[in-house]
């Protein structure tokens, strides 16, 4: 795949379609891996020019796909995330202080993620916290009491690097404190997690 600019999410989705977050073009593009005639990418959402609008982006990052090939991104300027249905071009907030049931709010999210249970985790980078969502809403998971040092806090969050194991385990790259962590999960704590050293 070529693009204009820097990549700042990739995914590819359960039928080898590629995507690419291009953050100063303020779009998703898409390609097929598995279809050696397309060889050109085409918009999978956002218009090229930044704005909140439902159907515009402002500097996207971390993009999921689906198994309903919905598209989430990370819209880290607008302080959301946001979803594409498959082959709609205006998105439906899923978090952030302008989404139906806003629970929490949102400071440049990089990283997002949707679990087999359909709850999204999202990296809120410049909040330096995970968050994930609930019955209830959103809740904070991990870097709930402020910025640092201390292994239950971080210090901007990285997207790229924002992933689970099969045992729901989550690692991320604590950039700022250059450091990747594991907060393990545990299941008799209701789904809280704790820091692995």
């Amino acid at each position: 795949m070529n693009v204009s600019s820097r990549c700042s999410g990739l995914f590819v989705d359960i039928n080898d379609t590629l995507y690419c977050s291009i953050f100063d073009r303020h779009q998703v593009v898409k390609r097929s891996l598995s279809n050696s005639v397309m060889t050109s990418n085409s918009v999978a959402a956002g218009t090229g020019t930044g704005g909140s609008n439902s159907s515009q982006l402002n500097g996207p990052r971390g993009i999921f796909v689906d198994v309903n090939l919905d598209l989430y991104v990370a819209d880290c300027l607008n302080d959301r995330v946001q979803m594409f249905q498959s082959g709609k071009s205006n998105a439906v907030t899923a978090a952030g202080s302008k989404s139906r049931y806003p629970t929490i709010a949102l400071d440049c999210p990089t990283g997002v993620i949707l679990d087999t249970d359909k709850s999204l985790f999202i990296v809120d980078r410049d909040h330096h916290r995970i968050i994930g969502s609930s019955l209830n809403g959103f809740r904070c998971l991990i870097g709930c009491y402020g910025t640092g040092l201390p292994f239950h806090e971080m210090y901007n969050p990285f997207s790229f690097s924002f992933s689970f194991d099969r045992y729901g385990n989550i690692f991320v790259t604590d950039l700022k404190n250059s450091r990747i962590q594991k907060f393990e999960y545990i299941e008799e704590s209701c789904g809280k997690f704790k820091m692995v050293e």
